[in-house]
């Protein structure tokens, strides 16, 4: 066949691919995969092995942007079509035939592989992770961008010998040759390929293991031995709970949770394999303030929905994405207590109101809607499903779900029909109102509340006292205060209520001892109360990071001659991963012109200006960008820190940086000092900074 009638062949052929792969069977797939970090490169050669089950002219594989070195079909080199999105391989494909195709090449990942701390000078720390969210593992694999295609993967990861390596499945075997590592593992199950993923770095590792035997290890990096208590609290509590609740033992070989720097999301549920934020890496002292229970919760109960059971396609992201939610807002109720539970969802349907309110509200089977939407939404309606069923029906059904689908694909009418099947309950008005429906229905979910939780019905009945009676508010306030023993409505009715609070009542929470309640405190006072100061001071001491935070700042504009007394107390808290308190007491020791000598406070600078550098995580940087560019201009090498943040690889940074320097280039000497600065830049910093003046 010439060029030109196989390009036309293929070019027919790829319009109606979805249909052909129907008729092939992938099975197996063992790959061996090389990371160049030098060049952001990838070497790899995969063997797949499929069974045909209808006569089909020619199979594909999505695959971006790579070059292929060589592709084998059963051994015999394949005449093959690339694309840059796809390879496909033309050959009169026999049915109930076996075939072994291997392909070796070179790519380098645009996404879904990202070299971290390669390209500086900065020696610790270097890592590779990746994520593939859906059908970004064609960037680095060739593979299935259709999460209905399930194979059995392993894989063999080769690196420098000092990285260990992390990827899913069980770690059969290390070889080692030349300086090198070859890390070999297997898995015993099919899966989605967006769900394959490894991670390369400096890691130590704790294992654990379920009361049903599973191992679950847990990484670290060497410097954060201390920190694997507070980070992986309740980790065994969380894996035997859910097990037990969802009634179908965990289906992987194994369970491996690693952080990683700069990641995209808070957490990513790989099969057997969840990589998560180094930002929740925590001591002791930040678990108050930021834990990682519940995007851990979250992260294993994918395990189970969406990597067990995945959808079909977008239109039944709540099978993935509600079911996470609730079964991570289940283990916190057992964990923290029921009202920690019925609290968290009062708060998820407030904010769901308010997007109906704004006109914004969503169906939970559009593949569009918002995160709130799928996450939040999506997990109340399985739990008022769980009331109209009942308990039992509910988990009967849940079990019989994930058995009948299991390692396959399913769309929502899948697990409706089931829950209907076993509970003998009709559920369209169910489906109408939580599912199809675009409006959340607060009245009913706070009817439900009130029936639930005693504080919740407490805290209902304080708001419309507040609102109705000539009392007065803190008559009103001080009585629900004193009747109710719950944590809960005491931190939100100082969150909301505060202003109405007599100093009797202040000062009774002041002297409390409840870090809760003195952080709710914290946050909500912006003025120190008359005669407090000692009380409020005493904040700055509390075992939690944002209490010190929010009180260090208050303190400090509100009580200008006792500001070097409050540096000092707090001149040693670095606060939690994203330095929150290190970084504010940087500026404002800076700009306390009495607290130390000229050069002190200059030093102080210096060091508030070094944390926008790609040295740090991007929360580190992100957060001195907004302190530094809240009181001074950037200095030069700042603003080419910004450039660099400009063209990061996550989006949330990237979008702030953008923000930024679009503010930045409203001033005319700025603009015209970022134009002198672009003869120092290069690559993509370039390309995106002349975009940029050119558009202005």
């Amino acid at each position: 066949m010439n060029n030109t009638v196989f390009l036309l062949f293929l070019a027919i052929h790829l319009c109606a691919f979805g249909q052909l792969q129907e008729k092939v069977n992938f099975t197996h797939a063992e790959a061996f995969i090389q990371p160049i970090p030098a060049k952001k490169q990838i070497n790899g050669r995969v063997t797949y092995t499929f069974e045909i089950l209808e006569n089909v002219d020619s199979v594909y594989l999505d695959a971006r942007d790579m070059k292929f070195t060589s592709i084998l079909l059963n051994n015999t080199k394949a005449t093959s079509f690339n694309d840059q999105k796809s390879v496909s391989i033309k050959k009169k494909f026999r049915k109930g035939k076996l075939y072994e195709l291997m392909l070796e090449y070179e790519a380098r990942p645009k996404q879904a592989v990202y070299f971290i701390n390669w390209d500086n000078n900065i020696s610790d720390n270097k890592q590779i992770w990746t994520q593939g969210q859906g059908k970004y593992t064609s960037n680095w694999l060739p593979s299935f961008d259709d999460m209905n295609e399930k194979v059995e993967f392993d894989l063999t990861i080769t690196a420098d010998s000092v990285y260990k390596i992390i990827a899913n499945g069980k770690l059969k075997n290390i070889v080692a040759i030349d300086g090198q590592k070859s890390w070999l593992f297997d898995m015993d199950k099919p899966m989605s390929s967006y769900l394959l993923a490894f991670a390369v770095g400096d890691y130590r590792n704790e294992t654990l293991v379920s009361e049903s035997g599973v191992p679950i290890e847990l990484y670290y990096y060497s410097k954060d031995s201390l920190r694997v208590e507070p980070t992986y609290r309740y980790t065994k509590q969380i894996f035997d709970f859910l097990e037990k609740e969802i009634g179908v033992p965990y289906p992987w070989q194994n369970y491996k949770q690693v952080p990683v720097r700069d990641f995209l999301y808070a957490g990513m549920e790989n099969t057997g394999t969840t990589l998560f934020s180094d930002g929740y890496v925590i001591d002791s002292t930040a678990f108050v303030d930021k834990n990682y229970v519940n995007v851990n919760a979250h992260e294993l109960a994918h395990q189970w929905f969406g990597n067990l059971v995945t959808e079909k396609n977008g239109n039944h992201h709540w099978l993935h994405e509600g079911f996470a939610t609730y079964y991570a807002y289940l283990v916190e109720k057992e964990v923290f207590g029921e009202e920690y539970f019925y609290w968290k969802l009062y708060d998820t349907a407030k904010a769901l109101e308010q997007l109906s309110r704004e006109g914004k509200g969503e169906a939970l089977t559009n593949p569009g809607a918002s995160s709130l939407t799928f996450y939040e939404k999506g997990a109340w309606a399985l739990h008022m499903l769980r009331m109209k069923v009942g308990e039992g029906a509910f988990k009967k059904g849940i079990k019989t779900y994930l058995e009948k689908f299991q390692f396959k694909n399913a769309v929502i009418k899948d697990f409706i029909d089931i829950m209907q099947q076993v509970s003998g309950t009709d559920l369209p008005d169910f489906e109408k109102l939580w599912l199809s429906g675009t409006e959340f229905p607060f009245e009913v979910a706070r009817e439900y509340l009130i029936q639930s939780s005693k504080s919740l019905r407490t805290f209902f009945e304080l708001q419309r006292e507040l609102t109705t009676s000539k009392v007065a508010s803190e008559k009103i306030i001080k009585r629900y205060w004193d009747n109710s023993e719950s944590i809960y409505l005491k931190k939100n009715s100082i969150s909301k209520y505060h202003k109405s609070f007599p100093a009797y009542l202040l000062k009774e929470v002041f002297g409390s001892g409840d870090i809760q309640l003195r952080q709710a405190l914290a946050i909500a006072l912006k003025n120190i109360p008359t005669g407090m100061e000692s009380e409020f001071e005493s904040l700055l001491t509390d075992s939690s990071y944002v209490t010190i935070e929010n009180a260090l700042y208050t303190l400090w504009v509100q009580n200008p001659d006792h500001r070097a007394r409050y540096l000092d107390t707090t001149k040693d808290v670095t606060g939690l991963p994203n330095k929150n308190v290190r970084l504010l007491w940087l500026l404002l020791a800076t700009l306390t012109k009495d607290y130390e000598q000229q050069p002190i406070r200059e030093k102080y600078l210096r060091e508030l200006l070094t944390y926008t550098s790609p040295e740090y995580p991007f929360e580190i940087r992100q957060n001195a960008f907004a302190l530094i560019t809240g009181v001074f201009t950037l200095p030069d090498e700042n603003l080419r820190d910004l450039v660099n943040a400009s063209v990061h690889h996550s989006w949330q940074f990237r979008k702030y940086a953008r923000d930024l320097l679009g503010k930045i280039m409203e001033n005319k000497k700025e603009k015209e000092r970022l134009m002198r600065l672009t003869e120092e830049l290069k690559g993509e910093e370039l390309r995106y900074i002349k975009s940029k003046l050119e558009s202005e």
